[in-house]
């Protein structure tokens, strides 16, 4: 019996067709690249402050906190002045392109902050200009670019 129990598992273990195949490393990149997440970094963005963070949602909130820091303490330098008062949001679309170089892609406003402040663009925009040195977001130890939408409050009396 033990023997044609033997016999039966050799011709199974033969019977059966291993097929190996090499992968090339264009393959492995191409099938890891649907899989992956692509809206999400594993690093953000950083300045030198926020580069021991390793919180993603820390690292975030610095990195957001220090760009407005800049952009309202630039506004503030203008001394703008306005004839009515000025109540709202403003968006700004940045993005840090893979080398860490700040670029405003587009900037939303609304036509009662541009009446009153018809320069608020070329401003926001000088203040990114002036950010401090940027550490790329990153994905699996690559730099990537990424895209902010951040909010700003105008306020003026």
């Amino acid at each position: 019996m033990k023997k044609i129990l033997f016999a039966v598992a050799i011709l199974v273990l033969c019977s059966c067709n291993f097929e190996t195949r090499k992968i090339s490393s264009e393959e492995v990149l191409e099938q890891e690249s649907r899989t992956l997440n692509w809206k999400e970094v594993d690093e953000y963005p950083a300045f030198e402050d926020c580069q021991n963070l390793t919180n993603l949602s820390e690292a975030k909130n610095c990195f957001a906190r220090q760009v407005s820091t800049t952009i309202y303490s630039h506004l503030a330098s203008q001394q703008p002045v306005v004839t009515k008062s000025i109540d709202d949001t403003l968006f700004i679309y940045l993005e840090i392109d893979k080398n860490g170089k700040p670029l405003v892609e587009s900037i939303e406003v609304d036509t009662t902050v541009t009446n009153q402040l018809p320069d608020i663009k070329s401003w926001i925009k000088q203040s990114i200009d002036s950010l401090p040195k940027i550490y790329p977001a990153s994905k699996r130890g690559i730099p990537v670019s990424t895209v902010f939408k951040m909010p700003v409050v105008v306020k003026a009396e």
